[in-house]
């Protein structure tokens, strides 16, 4: 029919020559190291995702070439929303919280969500108390991950930082993975409260392999 099919994307912002520099720094190094040895099932990872209460559907649509698809509503960015805070690895979700809404990570909830998340990680994964390489940490660039006192947890806790470029979410699995999966599976639900989210969140996780 001389027809293509088009869907609205969030596209990246445009980097800097030396954020290119960076990006492809980091990415060179993570090469080599994973050529020398993997080291991807000693990973784990983390970061932040705004659940809306309303979710209106994407529609694909199909249309003249060179032409633009049609519009498609965001979610209501100012509407009743929960933070999901998520920690996993390649066998699955380690710890998790859903914060009431309204509430925000700050750096004191985040040092306190590493300590939980250490918890979770000696009862759930056995594996860490036996191996002589510990936890490979990687989350994203926010302050409240940048600053020395979230450091000095890390530290203290025997994690190996993992290097991540900025504006990179093609190189943070849980953007990458996880919450595309996710931002899909939520499409067109719609919750009334806050218990009704946090029960599909618990059961889709659970559905999970």
């Amino acid at each position: 029919m001389g027809k293509i099919i088009k869907v609205g994307r969030c596209v990246p912002l445009e980097l800097t020559d030396r954020q290119l520099e960076s990006r492809k720094i980091v990415c060179e190094m993570l090469l080599a190291r994973y050529k020398c040895k993997s080291y991807f099932h000693r990973i784990v990872t983390g970061d932040e995702k705004w659940i809306y209460f309303k979710n209106p559907k994407r529609n694909r649509s199909y249309v003249d070439p060179g032409q633009p698809s049609k519009s498609t509503a965001r979610p209501n960015h100012f509407g009743r929303k929960t933070m999901l805070y998520i920690f996993w690895d390649q066998e699955g979700p380690i710890y998790y919280e859903l914060l009431k809404p309204g509430k925000t990570i700050n750096n004191d909830h985040y040092k306190q969500q590493l300590l939980n998340l250490n918890d979770s990680i000696l009862e759930k994964r056995e594996q860490y108390k036996k191996r002589q390489h510990k936890v490979i940490f990687l989350d994203d660039n926010a302050p409240s991950h940048r600053v020395k006192p979230t450091k000095d947890i890390v530290k203290a806790l025997s994690w190996e930082p993992l290097a991540h470029a900025a504006y990179s979410p093609d190189l943070a699995p849980s953007d990458y993975h996880l919450f595309a999966s996710l931002g899909h599976a939520l499409s067109d639900q719609r919750f009334t409260s806050f218990e009704n989210v946090k029960s599909w969140l618990d059961d889709w996780l659970t559905s999970k392999d």
